[in-house]
């Protein structure tokens, strides 16, 4: 099993305090910023930030999709962790202040691929299907945090 990484990332026209509050926030700006790849979405627990748990169901493709109950840590001042503990996945969302009122807010995630054809399918197609489902977030989000 190979590891796979998807990443992307979008410059937003907001101080970076306030883009991680709104990523940190799973009760209200989170669900409005999923794009129509998330279903199911739910708090279980918290729901600002560190310690919360959440779930959603990422329909990534028409056959491939992910149940995941998700649970938040947040490692750093500029970190937000959210692992799978249905799976091997995990997603780290980095906001970095780019001046006063500028931020960049990068994705990634990474998981333990499937190993021989599948794997090499997976390798090549599946970053660039989740780095396009980010970048619609990532839309939503700027959307939010400058409207």
């Amino acid at each position: 099993m190979a590891q796979v990484t998807a990443r992307t990332a979008r410059t937003i026209e907001a101080p970076a305090e306030k883009v991680r509050a709104a990523l940190a926030d799973y009760e209200t700006v989170r669900p409005s910023i999923l794009t129509e790849q998330y279903r199911d979405y739910r708090v279980e627990a918290g729901g600002q930030g560190a310690g919360s748990r959440v779930h959603w169901v990422l329909q990534a493709t028409k056959s491939r999709r992910r149940d995941q109950l998700v649970e938040v840590s947040v490692p750093a001042a500029d970190r937000i962790v959210e692992s799978d503990t249905n799976s091997s996945m995990v997603t780290t969302w980095t906001v970095t202040p780019k001046g006063a009122d500028r931020s960049e807010v990068a994705v990634e995630t990474t998981w333990k691929g499937a190993g021989g054809i599948g794997g090499f399918f997976e390798r090549t197609f599946a970053p660039r299907g989740l780095a396009r489902i980010h970048d619609g977030v990532l839309a939503k989000l700027d959307g939010v945090v400058t409207g």
